[in-house]
């Protein structure tokens, strides 16, 4: 070993599979990042449906684990994902899949569709209404099932994103709570037990055993250790969802019960404290899991995409300016719900968001407004959660500064922090890597919002106003959520 590798921290290679980009990060054990590496998760037309390109990404991460195990001295891998896709695969981990791999953001025949509703059971078998698109595993092997049944029932297992990844790398099947409930609609995480449809279409012998997200699955495969020049002792870990292992980097640092906001594309809101019984699917509230399989409250709402439609083109990089914020409070300028297709908290809202009063005359207005939208969104999250005590915001929005300095502010009577890791799932991923060892709280920053400098008064009036308004304006629509009919 070289010089460079004895100083070398790094001990744990993560694979994190997003929906448009994979990274292959070399960690610490106490979550730090060392390198990264990345490419673009590309999707191609069907047919039977447009799908990801397993085979390509394969070769790129088994070349490129290769390629961080010669730089740093890395002992162990694990993935994680989004909960939104399955693998049907064979026996052999060689194969690719015994079917593509369906690109969820597609939309589906409209017989597949009406099909699979009243197969999905109730709240607690699906863990959230049903979503968007192509979203759910349980849909997706439905959709399998109905287009080449014969594949399906040669096939050995159905695997989530960072169990499929375990699997090629370690030759060892799983199933594993944090994926699971992640809105797959094949587990019922509050009952412990598969959800109807799995027996209802025979689909027991693909599910298989399952193992926690530290749990080590065994060595990298013997075989494709020496095809790639991949070290054989390193170790094969069953991984988990990624906006649950952002959760873990929390609990991890000693915050059991924290309630955490991650914001990108989506808003996604976790809550452990968050009674059950509250879980409202209309209000894209949403059931998922811890990594111990405690029952996890849950809320999302696309505000990545809400903000862009407020904010417009040509601001990305400019900071909102809390002075014009306070100058649209008193104009009594409002964006209000939903802009894009999802629902979010406001049944019945997709595609009809609007502005009411004087319309943002400047790109610096509307960057503004969109990042006031942003944190009158959030807080109603927090409120869906019933969480008024310590909130931890992290995640894109917060690179603009007074995105926090909003949320804190609209919640005056709670504590809110932020967390500017740019690679949180990834930091909570590698944190299982000693799980079952560690023995004092895993290291995290942690900082408070600047307080904001405008009239707070008027701020809690306007957020007032807005709820007022958002409501109104879609009892004004007269019509209901769409989501149990997508």
């Amino acid at each position: 070993m070289g010089d460079g590798q004895k100083a070398d921290r790094a001990r744990i290679a993560v694979v994190d599979v997003g929906k448009t980009n994979i990274k292959l990060s070399a960690m610490t054990l106490d979550g730090v990042l060392v390198e990264s590496l990345s490419v673009h998760n590309e999707v191609r037309p069907g047919p039977p449906w447009r799908q990801h390109d397993l085979k390509g990404i394969s070769g790129w991460l088994f070349g490129s684990l290769a390629s961080l195990c010669r730089h740093h001295p890395l002992e162990k891998v694990v993935g994680t994902g989004h909960g939104s896709a399955g693998v049907l695969v064979n026996a052999d981990p060689d194969e690719t899949s015994a079917l593509p791999m369906i690109d969820y953001e597609q939309d589906l025949p409209p017989a597949i569709r009406d099909g699979y509703a009243p197969l999905s059971g109730d709240f607690f078998d699906r863990g959230s209404a049903i979503m968007l698109k192509a979203a759910h595993q349980a849909r997706q092997l439905y959709w399998m099932q109905q287009v080449d049944a014969e594949r399906v029932a040669q096939a050995r297992w159905y695997l989530g994103l960072p169990q499929y990844w375990a699997w090629r790398l370690s030759g060892v099947p799983s199933a594993e709570t944090t994926i699971l409930s992640a809105q797959s609609h094949l587990w019922n995480n509050v009952r412990k037990q598969w959800s109807p449809i799995v027996a209802g279409q025979g689909w027991q012998r693909l599910m298989p055993p399952f193992h926690p997200a530290w749990g080590t699955l065994g060595p990298i495969r013997h075989d494709l250790a020496r095809r790639h020049g991949i070290p054989e002792k390193l170790s094969v870990l069953t991984g988990g969802h990624d906006s649950s292992l952002n959760l873990y980097r929390y609990q991890a640092a000693g915050m059991r019960d924290a309630c955490v906001i991650s914001t990108g594309t989506w808003i996604v809101g976790m809550c452990a404290a968050t009674p059950l019984d509250q879980l409202d699917e209309n209000r894209g509230m949403v059931l998922n899991s811890d990594v111990t399989g405690r029952p996890v409250g849950g809320v999302l709402t696309m505000g990545g995409r809400e903000f862009s439609h407020v904010a417009g083109q040509g601001q990305e990089e400019t900071a909102a300016d809390a002075a014009l914020v306070s100058l649209l409070i008193e104009r009594g300028t409002f964006a209000l719900p939903s802009f894009g297709d999802d629902d979010g908290l406001f049944p019945g809202s997709a595609g009809r968001g609007r502005f009411e009063g004087p319309p943002a005359e400047t790109p610096a207005e509307r960057k503004a407004l969109a990042v006031l939208y942003a944190a009158l969104l959030t807080t109603d999250c927090i409120d869906a959660l019933n969480e008024d005590g310590l909130v931890a915001l992290d995640g894109t929005f917060l690179r603009d500064p007074l995105y926090a300095t909003l949320v804190a502010a609209l919640r005056p009577n709670a504590e809110t922090v932020y967390n500017l890791d740019a690679y949180g799932t990834a930091s909570g991923a590698a944190l299982l890597g000693e799980h079952e060892t560690r023995d004092t709280p895993a290291p995290i920053a942690l900082s408070r919002p600047t307080a904001f400098a405008g009239d707070r008064e008027a701020l809690a009036a306007y957020a007032q106003r807005w709820r007022e308004l958002a409501k109104r304006n879609n009892l004004q629509q007269g019509k209901t959520s769409k989501r149990n009919d997508r």
